[in-house]
């Protein structure tokens, strides 16, 4: 088993597992994907996934069986540098970019990856939210400078995609600790609404059905109207809203809707989006915490590959995927989280149930970096 790394069975959490082997540098073998299924083995956007880590890598191994169900994947050391990548069209630029996130300060040289494909699509996270919410996460744990930038050059709606997106991240030798424990009060609430290849009246009447309902609790609401026309529009036809709450200790909420793929489903009325929007944010911002949920996973991270002293991180309730993306978290780097629920008082209407997260860092340290 030890010369083996660690075996996984299933196609899910492929991300996941793939990110903490290459952190960890542990092998992993993932045997049984989608074995039972018409169609077996790997999809075209995880293939997509591999080739992508394997060009941010150097000495990568990877192996599949011919059915594409048996993945066998060593990892090499990351190395940066500047990258272009053809993303699937099945999943958004989102997908590829949460996992670029989690390895990007630690690289060789700065990343500079050049990503084209699907921007907004409603499975995954888009990345206008990634853009609002993961990036003040990263700077949080001293991953900041003038490099750190996400970018829409065009965007892409599914299914057609062509979209392009440029993300740069400095390197960091280590991840600074952090004690996350006040999310405080909102302050103000930011979004963009887009529209691509239909008529740009859709993002005002997404702002305002937003709007009748945003108001009712806070004045300072200011949502973007993002047209774009041309080459920059992509393939498809299609519109959403993006809404980020920043709080007073500079925490971001968010959360994000766009309309159903063309030809895929029953079409959505752009006032109904926008008030479901509005509506998806309240929840987030009743379930409340430091980092929303979308992000969670990457500050549990950052806290694990953190110095050797404790960290502290106050969320809202965790999602499924955070959950076993702490059970891979003990797999790969042993590393035990210490949980406590806390209730808000009735008094102080501060939402749901909140959990506490204390762990000690690894005191991860950055081998690749060239010393200068």
């Amino acid at each position: 088993m030890a010369s083996q790394g660690l075996t996984y069975d299933g196609c899910n959490f492929f991300r996941q597992r793939l990110v903490l082997s290459t952190l960890s540098g542990k092998r992993v073998r993932i045997k049984n994907i989608r074995s039972k299924d018409d169609n077996p083995g790997l999809r075209d956007f995880e293939a997509s996934f591999i080739r992508l880590l394997d060009k941010v890598t150097n000495g990568t191994r990877i192996e599949i069986n011919q059915t594409g169900t048996v993945l066998f994947y060593q990892p090499g050391l990351l190395y940066g540098g500047s990258i272009e990548h053809e993303c699937n069209p099945q999943r958004s630029i989102g997908y590829y970019l949460e996992a670029l996130l989690m390895l990007a300060p630690f690289m060789k040289a700065p990343l500079k990856a050049t990503l084209k494909g699907v921007t907004n699509d409603p499975t995954d996270p888009s990345v206008d939210l990634l853009k609002s919410t993961a990036i003040p996460v990263l700077k949080q744990f001293g991953i900041d400078g003038d490099s750190l930038d996400l970018k829409v050059v065009k965007r892409g709606i599914a299914p057609g995609g062509g979209g392009e997106v440029v993300f740069t991240c400095p390197i960091r030798r280590t991840v600074r600790p952090v004690q996350l424990l006040d999310p405080g009060k909102i302050k103000r609430i930011r979004g963009v609404a887009y529209s691509v290849r239909v008529s740009p009246q859709m993002a005002n009447r997404i702002v305002d059905s937003a709007r009748g309902i945003l108001n009712k609790f806070i004045p300072d609401i200011y949502i973007h109207t993002d047209h774009m026309k041309g080459a920059s529009s992509g393939k498809s036809p299609g519109f959403g809203l993006t809404l980020v709450a920043e709080t007073l200790t500079g925490c971001f909420l968010s959360a994000e809707m766009s309309s159903t793929p063309q030809g895929q489903g029953d079409p959505v009325l752009p006032e109904d989006l926008g008030t479901n929007c509005a509506k998806l944010l309240l929840e987030e911002i009743h379930r409340g915490g430091c980092v929303d949920s979308s992000n969670q996973s990457l500050a549990l991270l950052f806290m694990t590959l953190g110095q050797q002293d404790v960290s502290k991180v106050l969320l809202g309730p965790l999602s499924p995927y955070t959950i076993e993306f702490l059970r891979h978290i003990r797999d790969f780097f042993q590393i035990l989280f210490k949980i406590e629920t806390q209730e808000p008082l009735e008094e102080e209407r501060k939402g749901g149930e909140k959990v506490l997260m204390t762990c000690v860092g690894v005191g991860f340290s950055n081998i690749n970096k060239t010393i200068k």
